[in-house]
């Protein structure tokens, strides 16, 4: 039984998906001129290479920022109650935060924070 409604939801996600596909396809804008094939950043027109490599540090940058983020957007609910959830929630989010003490270190040992 259980078998039988995970291969429904299946069929039927992907029927939807296909007919949403075919659907904006049928119906969507078709016009294409060179402008819209251009690259375009900040108004002007790019010179150069418009496809260029970025070092890696931009990226770990930004995924730790993003963790960082999420962490802090995790711990602003669990301060309006914390009154009520006793001490089990501080020594639960006392080791949530450690852990992530402990990946801002290890970052910042490896120079993930540097930049060059």
């Amino acid at each position: 039984m259980n078998f039988m409604m995970f291969m429904v939801a299946i069929v039927a996600a992907l029927l939807l998906v296909t007919a949403a596909l075919i659907i904006a396809k049928a119906i969507g804008p078709r016009s294409f001129n060179k402008q819209k094939g251009e690259p375009y950043e900040c108004g002007m027109l790019t010179r150069g290479d418009t496809w260029m490599q970025f070092r890696v540090g931009y990226y770990l940058f930004s995924i730790l920022y993003l963790i960082f983020d999420v962490e802090a957007m995790f711990l602003f609910p669990w301060a309006t109650i914390v009154e009520d959830l006793g001490a089990a929630a501080l020594t639960s989010v006392l080791f949530f935060l450690g852990v992530l003490i402990l990946g801002l270190a290890y970052a910042w040992r490896k120079g993930a924070l540097e930049w060059k």
